[in-house]
C-alpha cells in the first residue's frame, strides 16, 4: 500500500481530472443523482456501499440495475464474493486502480453511497501496516482462541486506544494484535510513528440534505420493493451456497429474512423490522458524515446538483 501511494502521489495530487463525493444517508437518493451527473460529465461512478461490493447480494443492497450499470461504469460492486473477507485497504487499492483508468481514459469521477468509512479513510488516509512474520501469525492464531484474553493483553498495553473496539472485535482485535507482536509498539505508538497519508485531497464532498419524515416512505417504498423483487429468494439462495457465517450475510434486509425463515417473526414483522433497522441505520450514517466531514456541502438533491454541475463544466 505504502509503495502504491508514493509512485501515485504526484499523479493524483496533479492531475486535470475532476472528482466529488456523494454521501448520504441510505435510500436518500444517492444512486440517481450520481448517474445523472456522471452522464452528463462525462465521469465513472466509484461506489461506497459495503455491500453492493458482493457478487449476488443484488436486492438487499438495492445495487444499480443491469440498465444503471449499463449506462455508466460503476466500480466498487460486484467485486468479490459474499464468503470473501473486504477491507479498506482492498477499497484503496481499487480507487487506486480506478484513478489511473480515469486519468487514462481522460474521465471525471463520482464517488458515492452510504458507507462513509470508506470516503474518511480516502480523505485521511491509512497507516501502513508491516509485513508479519509466519511465527507472529501462528502466535495470534494461538491468541485469539481465547478472545477475551487476547483483548485484555491489548488493553492492558494500551487502554486508551482499546476502549473505542469492542471485546467481541475479532477482526480489528487480530489487527492491533498482529501489530503488536510484530512490532513491539501498543497501537497508539504504532500509528503515532506511522502516520496516514492521505489518498485524495481537496475533494468536493456534497451530503443530500433530506427530512426525516421523507426518507421514512423512502425506506418504506424501497423495503416494499425488495420483498416485491425477490429479497427472501435472494437469501435463500445466499444462505445454500454460502450458509451463514459471513460477515456479509449479518446485513440489515439479510439477518430479517433469516429470522421469517427460521419462524421466529411473520413476513409482516420481517418488513417492519427491515424498515426500522434501516431507519436506524440512516441515522446513524447522518451521525457519522455531520461528525467526521466538518467542510462538506449539506445541500438539497437540486442544490447539490447544480454545484457540482457547475464544479465539472468550470475552467
Amino acid at each position: 500500500m505504502q509503495f502504491l501511494l508514493h509512485n501515485f502521489g504526484k499523479l493524483l495530487y496533479n492531475v486535470k481530472m475532476k472528482e466529488i463525493a456523494l454521501i448520504g444517508p441510505t435510500a436518500s437518493g444517492k444512486s440517481n443523482l450520481a448517474l445523472q451527473l456522471a452522464q452528463e460529465n462525462n465521469a465513472y461512478i466509484l461506489s461506497l456501499d459495503s455491500l453492493s461490493i458482493y457478487q449476488e447480494i443484488d436486492i438487499a443492497s438495492a445495487k444499480p440495475s443491469k440498465k444503471e450499470l449499463s449506462l455508466v461504469k460503476h466500480f466498487g460492486v460486484n467485486l468479490i464474493e459474499p464468503n470473501v473477507e473486504f477491507s479498506v485497504g482492498l477499497f484503496i487499492k481499487e480507487y487506486l486502480k480506478l484513478k489511473e483508468l480515469c486519468l487514462k481514459e481522460k474521465k471525471n469521477l463520482v464517488i458515492v453511497g452510504g458507507s462513509s468509512f470508506y470516503l474518511r479513510t480516502l480523505v485521511q488516509g491509512l497507516s501502513p501496516i508491516p509485513e508479519f512474520s509466519q511465527e507472529t501469525i501462528i502466535k495470534v492464531q494461538n491468541s485469539l482462541l481465547d478472545l477475551k484474553s487476547a483483548y485484555k493483553i491489548l488493553y492492558d498495553v494500551d487502554a486508551e486506544y482499546m476502549q473505542g473496539i469492542q471485546e467481541s472485535d475479532t477482526y480489528r482485535i487480530r489487527k492491533m494484535l498482529l501489530i503488536y507482536i510484530q512490532t513491539g509498539l501498543s497501537p497508539t505508538n504504532y500509528f503515532k510513528k506511522n502516520p496516514a497519508i492521505a489518498v485524495i485531497k481537496n475533494i468536493p464532498i456534497y451530503e443530500i440534505d433530506v427530512k426525516r419524515d421523507y426518507l421514512r416512505e423512502r425506506i418504506v417504498l424501497r423495503t416494499q420493493k425488495m420483498i416485491e423483487m425477490g429479497l427472501i429468494d435472494e437469501v435463500c439462495h445466499l444462505e445454500k451456497k454460502y450458509t451463514r457465517s459471513p460477515n456479509a450475510l449479518k446485513a440489515i434486509g439479510i439477518i430479517e429474512v433469516f429470522a421469517y425463515l427460521d419462524g421466529h417473526i411473520t413476513k409482516k414483522e420481517m418488513k417492519e423490522l427491515i424498515i426500522t433497522h434501516t431507519a436506524q441505520l440512516a441515522k446513524r450514517q447522518q451521525t457519522f458524515n455531520r461528525n467526521q466531514f466538518p467542510s462538506k456541502e449539506l445541500l438539497c438533491t437540486e442544490e447539490i446538483y447544480k454545484h457540482a454541475t457547475h464544479f465539472f463544466t468550470k475552467n
